[in-house]
Formats: structure tokens, sequence, C-alpha cells
């Protein structure tokens, strides 16, 4: 069974940076597209940047793009998400995902199992 745990999280200043790592259990991590996603309160969770198993293909949204940064390290089943120049709107709680396949996507189709989220609060 895949478990996977998200850590990093905190209350930052605008402009500042925050390092997300995720930790997952199995067998199956290295075979599988691995995602960010966060959630607003009061909004929709939302896609933020994804990776494929390989760590050849990474995809973020436009709104984060040339900010964060999507990695992983398939010897200790880790995946990060490196966030810089935060702002006041990247505020959320944090989920990290695990797809079925080994190719990237950006929607929640296909992400078997997610994390249980860590909060981020990036203060004006």
């Amino acid at each position: 069974q895949v478990q996977l745990v998200e850590s990093g999280g905190g209350l930052v200043q605008a402009g500042g940076s925050l390092r997300l790592s995720c930790a997952a259990s199995g067998r199956t991590f290295s075979f599988s597209a691995m995602g960010w996603f966060r959630q607003a309160p009061g909004k929709e969770r939302e896609f933020v940047a994804a990776i494929s198993s390989t760590g050849g293909s990474t995809y973020y949204t436009d709104s984060v793009k040339g900010r964060f940064t999507i990695s992983r390290d398939n010897v200790k089943n880790m995946v990060y998400l490196q966030m810089n120049s935060l702002k006041p709107e990247d505020t959320a709680v944090y989920y990290c995902a695990q797809h079925r396949r080994p190719s990237l996507a950006t929607t929640a189709d296909g992400y078997d199992y997610w994390g249980q989220g860590t909060q981020v609060t990036v203060s004006s």
C-alpha cells in the first residue's frame, strides 16, 4: 500500500521560499508520475506541478512557472517542491499525489494516492 507524507509547510513572508517534501512508501514510486496540488480556503483543489516517473519531464501551472520547481529522488522515494518568490495567493494546503502511470498528468484523474497535506501561509 502506498502512503504519502508531506512536510515543509509553514508561515513565510511574501518573497520568501519554502521547500516541500513528500515521502512515499511502497514499491511503485519509481514507476509513477508525481504531482503537487493545492487547495485554498473556499476554493477548489488545483494542479500546481507534475513530474514524470524518471524526472525527465515536468509541467507547471502558469501562476507558478519560474518560481516553483518540482523534483524527485527515486532512490529515496521522495518528491520535492521548491517554492521561491512566494506570494500571498500561494497560501493553501499543498498535497502530493502519486499517479497510476509514468507519464505526468495535470488533472486529478489518475492520481490514486494522496497525502494528508501541508499548510503553506504567505503573509503580505
